[in-house]
């Protein structure tokens, strides 16, 4: 019979793999006011799942809606200012 246990190098993370590095913290920061508005978006659209959408339901996932295109817009006006040449 074949033992099928993993090895023990492959299993156990680096400890320099288990922290996220200052960019990819970065990275997130910048992009936190999109999470938050897609989380927004999220929940508006979950308080409509098991009944009939109202009005007010209607404009407030609208509202999320206009807020994650905003973020999204923000974001890609900051990486596009971030490459040199474009956007100048």
């Amino acid at each position: 019979m074949k033992s099928i246990a993993a090895l023990q190098a492959v299993v156990t993370a680096n400890p320099s793999e288990i922290e996220p590095s200052a960019a990819e913290l970065d990275a997130i920061d910048r992009e936190m006011p999109l999470i938050r508005a897609e989380v927004e978006l999220l929940d508006a659209q979950i308080m409509t799942i098991d009944r009939p959408i109202s009005e007010l339901d209607e404009r407030r996932i609208r509202r999320a809606r206009r807020r994650v295109l905003a973020a999204r817009r923000v974001l890609a006006n900051q990486a596009t200012a971030q490459v040199p040449g474009v956007g100048a």
